[in-house]
């Protein structure tokens, strides 16, 4: 399986985009996460961590810009390994191989988001597993493994007693959580469901002090607009990738 992963450009924000001191650790969200609220989950040394792999497929580096970040890499993922990519400009050492890039998007908070808890939502856990597992499956919303359900509050819309829709909690960046793997059964769309839960993940996120944000594949327009409905903004434009290091 490709190991996807962001890497925001704040650069590219839309022009006139609101500028807040509290958004930069979004600029390297994965390392907050990994030193702060995830460190409990974190495998790896200074310069490189990663989540257990049946935990999530993330890693996050300190710095780009660390000459030794490479070999660290390889310590943490061996030789031969898919590892969440670098900026797309970044130009890789001999050996290296990019094996996926995509366009992506980081959306944030504002004032105009109006959350609410949701009495149908069910937390979700480990005896949900096989249930949230199926989902996926069904739905394909992105990487969700065994133990993702350990990164955040899980929650989700039964319909004789099958799970048809989730949405939960994934990076905790500080000050911050991201709300993912929302997605609903193709035979339950257009219900409103995924919305929904994603109101009742912010409306909970938000009575913890922090502030709710989500990542978007840039392609997908439907999904930019219904959050930006929502009353989130596009704060920066990203790049999913992932590499492959050198052979031994």
């Amino acid at each position: 399986m490709t190991t996807i992963t962001t890497t925001t450009t704040p650069s590219d924000a839309p022009a006139g985009a609101p500028t807040d001191a509290s958004e930069l650790v979004l600029d390297n969200p994965r390392w907050s996460s990994l030193t702060g609220a995830h460190a409990h989950l974190a495998e790896g040394n200074e310069l490189v961590l990663r989540y257990p792999v049946d935990v999530s497929p993330f890693a996050a580096v300190r710095s780009w810009d660390d000459p030794g970040v490479w070999d660290a890499i390889v310590d943490v993922a061996g030789y031969g390994a898919e590892f969440p990519g670098p900026p797309a400009d970044l130009a890789l050492p001999a050996g290296w191989e990019r094996v996926a890039l995509l366009d992506g998007v980081q959306l944030v908070e504002t004032d105009r988001l109006r959350t609410r808890a949701d009495d149908e939502a069910e937390v979700l856990g480990a005896q949900d597993v096989p249930d949230m597992l199926a989902l996926v499956e069904r739905s394909r919303p992105g990487p969700f493994l065994p133990r993702t359900y350990l990164m955040g509050r899980y929650v989700g819309i039964r319909r004789e007693g099958r799970l048809v829709a989730m949405a939960g909690e994934r990076l905790q960046p500080e000050g911050w959580t991201e709300i993912s793997a929302v997605t609903t059964d193709p035979d339950h769309r257009g219900q409103g469901l995924a919305t929904r839960l994603v109101l009742d993940v912010a409306h909970h996120v938000r009575e913890r002090g922090a502030r709710p944000m989500l990542h978007a594949a840039g392609n997908n327009a439907n999904a930019i607009r219904l959050y930006e409905n929502l009353g989130f903004r596009l704060r920066t434009r990203t790049t999913f990738g992932a590499v492959r290091t050198p052979r031994a």
